[in-house]
This record gives structure tokens, sequence and C-alpha cells, in this order.
């Protein structure tokens, strides 16, 4: 890809209209003034004293974070948070981004806000460290009603989306957003419009999913194709990734992209052809937390730009490269970041 084609791309960009589909959550940073440390009267233990909080969305508001960051033109969240402080917060951050619409996200009394807290010690000039984090979770099952409404929020917006991202986040299945209705939803909507770039990423692996673009890591490759114990997935060579990833794409008509951290991106199209992109170099000390996030938006917004499989993980490489530099918040990359990590091979 030379400059001219990068720019023919991501010119597209500010007239998609892209659908989110996943676990919202609230990602809550308390950063902690380590000199001002003191210990509980009542106690006895140490106290930690929070300078400044900050709030931004997080799990599927990670990649709502970088769609707005690419400058997607119309960003249509589907998902859920509760009527609690934290659902207001998580809002109000996502409401805030360039291009974000909120008819298909609600509020329910049915559901706890899903919300990570995480505690930074903050000791310039060294990195801020990461405490044990604090979730708050649903441990039940999604209600009927909400589920319902989600379902609908999938008929219609994908009605007129160029692309439509769906993010898995849970652990615990049928407890989120992607129950298994809604899912049912998804594959209605992608075979009724097959020119439609629906991408799909599941913390728990993607069994179980209908056909749609298949993003994952080799370890999710390995357990889907039976091929290989996910114990061991950098046993595989990337020749057997691209072998096990085309086999995959030509089952489900649809392109695979895996994901193997320091040795880049795999991809297969349904029609045989498979690409490799190695990662770029580490420039320092890196936090891979919100990589794959960003390789998600970044391929779901390029292949709806028209940018071909290799095009498209040549962006959502360079993507992960500009994220795993942000230490201490899960980081964004925008178009003007990708450009500059990219220039030296856009030159050549």
């Amino acid at each position: 890809m030379n400059s001219a084609r990068f720019d023919e791309i991501v010119s597209r960009y500010p007239g998609l209209e892209v659908a989110l589909l996943g676990d919202f959550c609230l990602d809550r940073y308390f950063e902690i003034d380590p000199a001002r440390r003191e210990v509980s009267i009542e106690t006895g233990l140490p106290v930690h004293n929070i300078a400044r909080t900050r709030c931004q969305p997080g799990g599927a508001g990670t990649i709502l974070n970088n769609l707005a960051a690419l400058g997607a033109g119309e960003i249509h969240p589907v998902g859920f948070c509760g009527e609690d402080g934290e659902g207001w917060e998580l809002r109000r951050a996502m409401g805030a981004l360039a291009g974000v619409k909120l008819e298909h996200f609600f509020s329910t009394p049915e559901r706890k806000t899903f919300t990570y807290s995480k505690p930074l010690v903050i000791s310039p000039p060294r990195p801020p460290v990461e405490l044990n984090r604090l979730d708050t979770k649903n441990w039940t099952a999604t209600p009927a009603s909400v589920e319902r409404r989600l379902r609908e929020s999938v008929r219609e917006i994908s009605l007129s989306a160029g692309a439509l991202i769906v993010l898995d986040q849970v652990d615990l299945p049928d407890t989120g957003v992607v129950t298994r209705g809604v899912l049912a939803a998804l594959g209605e909507a992608a075979a009724a419009r097959p020119d439609l770039v629906a991408i799909a990423d599941s913390r728990q692996g993607l069994a179980g999913f209908p056909p749609v673009i298949f993003k994952m890591n080799a370890a999710e490759l390995s357990r889907i194709s039976g091929n290989q114990p996910s114990s061991e997935p950098h046993s595989l060579d990337v020749e057997a990734i691209r072998a096990l990833a085309a086999s995959l794409a030509r089952r489900n008509r649809r392109p695979v992209f895996v994901t193997l951290a320091e040795r880049g991106i795999v991809g297969a199209s349904p029609g045989g052809e498979t690409a490799s992109v190695p990662a770029l170099p580490v420039r320092g000390e890196i936090d891979i937390v919100g990589a794959g996030d960003a390789v998600t938006a970044n391929l779901a917004v390029a292949l709806a730009a028209g940018a071909t499989l290799r095009e498209a993980m040549e962006l959502a490489s360079a993507a992960a490269s500009v994220v795993i530099h942000m230490l201490g918040t899960t980081g964004t990359a925008s178009v003007a970041a990708i450009r500059e990590r990219l220039q030296p091979h856009l030159d050549g």
C-alpha cells in the first residue's frame, strides 16, 4: 500500500455507518498518589488516596473509542447499561464521542452496568502500576425483554450499516448482550445482506456464532478447527495457521483474521487467498491492553471502505502498534497516528 492508496481508503471513513453490537462497560481509572499514603485508624490497613478519577467506555466501548478516533461518520452502539451511576457515566462518555448515536443503546433496571475499576499507582517518571482490578458484572441470564430489544435493534441497524462489529466480552454465556437469541438475529441479518461487513470477536471463542467474518487468536483458531489443543497455539507455524484460516474461511464463506501478537496477523478469504502481515517493531515499554480491539475496529472500517484483505491487515497492524505504546490507559489509534507509524512503508 502506498501513500495515495492509504489516503483513498481513509478518505471514505467519514461516509461510513458502523454498528457495534456488544458488551459495553465502564473503564474507571483511580489514579493513586503514593506520596499521600496513610494508614487507616480503624483497620490499620494502608489507604490509597485517589488524586484523579478517569472514566471511559471499555469492553465493546474500546472498539467504539477507536471507531471515533478513526473518524467513522456514524457509529451506532447496540447494547445496554444499568440504571445506576456507572451507567450514567458510561452513557455520558459514549455520547461525548464524535459520530456516536445512542438510539440503540438503552438503560434498564434489569441489569447492572458492567464496570472495570482499575486502581493505578502514579509515580512519574515511572510507568503507572495497576493494582488488583475491581469488576462489576451480571451473573444471571439476560432477561427476555432485554434480549428482545437487542434483537430488534440488530434487525433495524443492519438494514443501513456498512459494517457491523460484534464483541462478546462476558465470561458467562447468555449473561450479556451477545446471547443465543441475539446471535440468531445476527445470522439472519448477515444472510439477508451478503455485502454487509459483519465481523465478530468473542472472549470465549466463536464456536456457535453464525458465519460472519471471524477475528480470533491462534488458540481460538486451534480450538474451533479441532486441529490442536488450545493450550499450544505457539507450536503452530504461520503457514499452518494460514492453512487452518483458509479452511475456516471456505467453510464460513467469509474472511478469517488471526492475530498472533509479535508474529503479526494472518488473513484468509473464502476464495483461498491468504496473507500474513508482520507486527511492526516495538519501540520501548508496551501495554497490550486494547490492541485487539484496535485491530477489530480497523479491519471493519478498512474493509467497509473497500480495502483488500492485506491492506486492512496492514492498517490494523499499525493501529495495534500505536495502541501498545500507550501506557496506563486503554488507548486508541487515529488516522494520523496510523499514517505516521506506516509512513516509512508508504514511502517505500
